[in-house]
This record gives structure tokens, sequence and C-alpha cells, in this order.
């Protein structure tokens, strides 16, 4: 009994002294988390602007350029790779062909070849093919596959930077003759658009490539054409940060999850046309 009396008058103000402690440790870390739970939900949360909110924030801005991504920012869906499947099927290219790109593009989504290969490749598929029958084809494609899906919002977004003479640019990893099809009759010019192409001599398609613009790339590309320093850019994938990251003044539109997120960490808003909603922003690798 004397032993254990001894025990617990000698260690009750030391285990008190500990309690404490522990408590106050527990206290601390407990409001540690709840801070950094909240600087997390600050850093994820970007404003959703409404249409009206959206053409004000464009138009007030004032861009003298403003630079545009397609695939998921003009219209949804990836007419990159819709095409390319497309193509396939109409028997464009060699069944041997068709088969690699097939092979090159399942590893791809497998995550072992990377975005700037793949696009590069889905263009070269088409070597020793006339230009022409390309273009051809891309006309016939967005027709009848893409068109449907632009956006109204930002088709009348992109008239009235036209009307307030506003120099229009498209940057896109898509294929050139399907990008220059989709955004001529929206008014964009050919000499301003900026696409994975591969050179043409006498008409007839090569395999060297030219440009491939995705993610960092893409920035480069608009820098090499003397874009520097666009007033504006939109965007819908973590392909185009780079180039919202230039702009003056950064608009994402139908952002994927991974973009609204850097979007909230940079204090950007986010617009989401009404044909978008309920729609995967996803465009190649995100």
């Amino acid at each position: 009994m004397r032993r254990a009396t001894w025990c617990t008058a000698n260690s009750l103000p030391k285990l008190d002294v500990q309690i404490r402690r522990t408590s106050i440790k527990i206290e601390l870390d407990m409001i540690s988390s709840r801070i950094e739970e909240r600087l997390l939900r600050t850093e994820i949360e970007a404003p959703k602007w409404t249409i009206e909110e959206f053409e004000r924030l464009v138009l007030e801005s004032r861009p003298r350029v403003a630079v545009f991504d397609c695939d998921g920012t003009l219209w949804s869906g990836d007419a990159g790779y819709g095409f390319m499947v497309w193509s396939l099927e109409q028997g464009l290219v060699s069944r041997s062909t068709s088969d690699w790109i097939d092979t090159r593009h399942r590893a791809y989504r497998a995550g072992n070849v990377s975005e700037e290969a793949i696009c590069g490749e889905m263009v070269q598929i088409y070597a020793g093919l006339r230009d022409q029958e390309l273009r051809a084809a891309a006309a016939q494609y967005f027709n009848e596959f893409v068109r449907p899906n632009i956006f109204p919002e930002m088709v009348k977004l992109v008239a009235d930077l036209r009307k307030a003479g506003a120099e229009l640019w498209a940057v896109s990893s898509t294929n050139r003759w399907v990008i220059a099809e989709g955004v001529r009759e929206i008014g964009f010019v050919e000499e301003r658009i900026a696409a994975a192409e591969v050179r043409v001599e006498k008409g007839v398609i090569t395999s060297e490539l030219l440009d491939v613009p995705t993610g960092p790339a893409k920035a480069v590309a608009l820098k090499r054409m003397g874009v520097p320093h666009p007033d504006a850019v939109f965007g819908n994938s973590l392909h185009d940060l780079a180039m919202l990251e230039m702009a003056r003044c950064p608009f994402p539109v139908n952002p994927s999850p991974a973009l609204i997120a850097e979007a909230g960490k940079r204090g950007w808003g986010y617009f989401k046309p009404k044909g978008s909603e309920g729609l995967d922003a996803a465009v190649n690798g995100e």
C-alpha cells in the first residue's frame, strides 16, 4: 500500500502536466488541421462566372490580342482524336498504319507515350496523302461532328472581340486541317493559327513535323509567332496553363477539375458554357 501511495503521490503532478501538454498539443494540431483544410479549400475554390459576368470581364479588359484554345474551349469534345478515329474508319490510311496508331494511342492513354509525341504522330500518319484531300476530309468531319458542339456564347464573344478590333489567335494540339476549318467561320484567319502540322511539299503531306503546340509548347509557339504577351487567353485544361499564365487577363473556359484547382490557387475565376454542363471537360491526358 505504501508503495502504491508513493507512486500515486509522486506521479500525479507529472502526469497532470503531461496530460495538459498532450491536450494542448492535440488542440493545436486540430487548429492547424482546420487551418490547412480551410487553406486547401480556398486554393481549389475558383469563382464561377455567369455569362453576363464573363462577357463584362472580357470586354472591359479591352484586349488587343486574344488567344483561344479550341477543343473544349470553343467547342466541346476532342476534335483531334475524333477526326483520327473517323479518318481511320473512312480508310484514309492503310490498315497497318491504322493498327499502329491505334496501338500508340492505347499506350498514350496508359501513360507510356507523351502528349507531344502522340499529337505529332496523329498528324504524321497522313504522310503521302494530298493536302487538299485532308482539307476536304477535315471539312466534312467538322461539319458533321464538331459544328453542332460549338458553344454559342463563345461565338458571340469572338464576334464582339472582332468588332472591338481585337487580333484573334487560335492555338491547339489538334491537326491544323480541322482547326483551320473550324475557326475560319468563327472569324479567325489562317495566318493566326498555331496547330499540330507537318510540312507539305508540292501538295503532298510529309512526315516532317513543323509544330506540336501542347502544354508549355503553346506558349513557345505564341512567342515564336510574335505574341509574347497576349492580353487575353482562353483555355480549358492544364495543357493551356502555360499560355494562360502569359496573359494579362486569363479566362478559363469549360475548365477541367485540374485547371479549376490551378485557377483557384491563382485567384482566377472561370466560365462554363451552357452546352458544356454535365460534360467531361478533359482533353487529351487530363
